[in-house]
């Protein structure tokens, strides 16, 4: 079944069949007066695997003949089903024998869309997450692709408590901060995978084709317990569009001469195989707007290609994706006393990645991911050049199931970060980073949820940390909700910070003493619709000990530890107005 996350949902969902079967078919009650009840998803006669059911307060996922069994007091109970590429199913069913029910699913496409939420390891849909997500969906991703063909920075920065902030003029570096807090705590990631690095970088989301995306979900506070010590302050997941039938091209001529060319290619090869293919190209003339000798558009030259398969195939589904992005900046000009000040940067970035999950039988699912990236620089500061190259590896597994009205995840991960300066070999690091994570999300009742996460690291070079992370969500009436929110992350330093790419590392000391940052975050978020209004106040505020920082020392930069805390408090605010299409 062609798994269409958030875009396509079903409607026209059936009780195929209710069958009342002699005690002893499957299963004797229990002198508690306990019976079976057996449930199978189908669609097109074929069983839907991975659907989640509940039967009063358990749940269970499908296996892979589409069942879900469960043993369950006598009386009436409600059902419900949620998969992807579904609407919601519920209904409620009288159990007083051992029961067999089918539930045929048919899929189709309708305006309103289903969003599923996949980065907080639940594939639930966003009403359901405990954990505050904000999701960009493909609809607003296709306005953006109009306006930057070549760049996800427009589509980020008009997301609620996301702030896309210019860092490096002279070559239009950006980070993405979330929140207020520094753009090097936020975690980018491809379909859960860093293929960008554990630090994507000033030029991160400048060179990021959004052609390709199904949504983008952005998961604002701390996000370590999820995602490690990267994701400090959020982490930003960009969910890839899965193969269709479609191929797309698209050429872009901007007045400040910008060229973007773009093909998009997908193909279901067969219902168990298909890919995506993106291959594109971008070019921007440098620009002396105001008149001076400094260029206030740099030149670049960039080339992008992305392939993607997906397999489907005896209860596994796997994505297996390469990537190669090059290219050239130029910006700088003529500085005050008339010499001359050329910045230029050179990228080369290569990655693999792969996803793949089983289910095991019953409840139980095997999720294994990893990705390796590798991205070498050439950066020229005036007369200063600087060659370097960054390497990030990351392999992952995890189990996750279901127990009475617990959905938990357990697993491990080993990711490696290194840096080498061919010139500043004082600069360089390898580190290591083991960790254990689990998360229980527990439906205290149809309208109370809450999701516990804890994670251990221990960083080779700043040793062991604990990240824990409380959400709950309290379902106030059908159209409010109220998400509280507490969590503590780590970030092991590194010597990138927006002052040391700007300038480059030949003018800051090699880093020495310097400690762990611990942040401590809470939030608050109340959302709810009226008349067609939707309506989303976040309240937030984070602490951060041994906050990294850069100080100015006689002709050179120092990176230290701040004695005291920085906090960071603030109110964000959205309201949308919806209507039904005209016509």
């Amino acid at each position: 079944m062609r798994r269409m996350v958030g875009f396509f949902s079903g409607t026209g969902l059936l009780i195929a069949a209710l069958v009342a079967v002699p005690r002893g078919a499957w299963g004797q009650a229990s002198p508690a007066r306990d019976f079976g009840v057996r449930v199978r998803i189908v669609s097109e006669a074929r069983p839907v695997v991975g659907a989640m059911v509940g039967v009063g307060e358990r749940r269970q996922t499908t296996d892979r003949q589409g069942e879900a069994v469960f043993r369950v007091g006598g009386g009436r109970h409600a059902i419900v089903v949620q998969a992807p590429g579904y609407a919601p199913f519920t209904d409620s069913v009288s159990v007083r024998v051992d029961t067999s029910m089918v539930i045929a699913l048919e899929s189709e496409v309708v305006e309103m869309e289903e969003i599923i939420v996949t980065s907080t390891r639940g594939d639930r849909r966003i009403e359901d997450e405990p954990v505050k997500v904000e999701v960009v969906t493909r609809e607003e991703v296709e306005e953006k692709i109009l306006m930057t063909p070549g760049s996800i920075a427009m589509l980020l920065n008009e997301t609620p408590g996301l702030r896309v902030q210019e860092t490096s003029p002279a070559l239009g570096g950006a980070v993405i901060r979330i929140q207020g807090l520094q753009g090097r705590y936020t975690q980018l990631l491809s379909d859960g995978l860093p293929l960008y690095g554990g630090q994507a970088g000033s030029l991160g989301i400048l060179q990021i084709p959004p052609i390709d995306l199904a949504q983008v979900e952005v998961i604002k506070g701390a996000a370590s317990a999820l995602y490690g010590a990267s994701a400090l302050g959020g982490a930003i997941n960009l969910v890839s569009r899965r193969p269709s039938d479609d191929t797309e091209v698209m050429l872009n001529r901007t007045t400040r001469g910008g060229t973007d060319a773009v093909l998009w290619q997908s193909r279901e090869i067969s219902e168990r195989f298909g890919y995506t293919a993106l291959v594109s190209g971008h070019m921007q003339d440098r620009q002396f707007i105001d008149g001076d000798a400094w260029a206030d558009l740099p030149m670049y030259r960039r080339l992008v290609a992305r392939p993607r398969v997906y397999v489907q195939t005896n209860g596994i589904t796997a994505m297996v994706t390469s990537g190669l992005m090059m290219e050239d900046r130029e910006g700088g000009g003529v500085v005050p006393d008339g010499s001359a000040f050329p910045q230029e940067l050179g990228t080369t970035r290569f990655d693999v990645g792969a996803t793949a999950r089983r289910l095991i039988g019953g409840s139980l699912q095997v999720d294994v991911r990893g990705s390796a990236v590798v991205t070498s620089h050439d950066h020229t500061f005036g007369d200063t050049r600087e060659e370097d190259r960054h390497a990030t590896t990351f392999v992952e597994a995890s189990l996750r199931g279901s127990a009475g009205a617990h959905y938990w995840v357990a697993g491990a991960a080993l990711q490696r970060d290194a840096y080498t300066a061919d010139l500043l070999p004082a600069f360089d690091y390898g580190y290591w980073i083991p960790s254990l994570f689990v998360q229980d999300e527990v439906a205290f009742s149809s309208r109370i949820i809450g999701s516990f996460s804890l994670r251990a690291d221990h960083h080779s070079e700043y040793g062991a940390f604990i990240a824990p992370r409380v959400t709950s969500l309290f379902r106030l009436r059908d159209d409010a909700s109220l998400r509280l929110t507490a969590g503590r992350g780590f970030f092991g330093p590194t010597p990138f910070t927006e002052e040391t790419e700007e300038v480059g590392l030949s003018r800051v000391l090699p880093p020495q003493g310097l400690e762990a940052e611990v942040a401590d975050l809470v939030s608050a978020d109340l959302s709810w619709t009226v008349s067609g209004v939707e309506t989303n106040v976040s309240v937030f505020s984070s602490r951060i000990a041994h906050a990294l920082r850069v100080v100015e020392r006689p002709g050179a930069l120092e990176l230290v530890n701040l004695p005291s805390h920085t906090r960071t408090s603030g109110v964000d605010a959205l309201a949308r107005y919806r209507r039904e299409p005209f016509g």
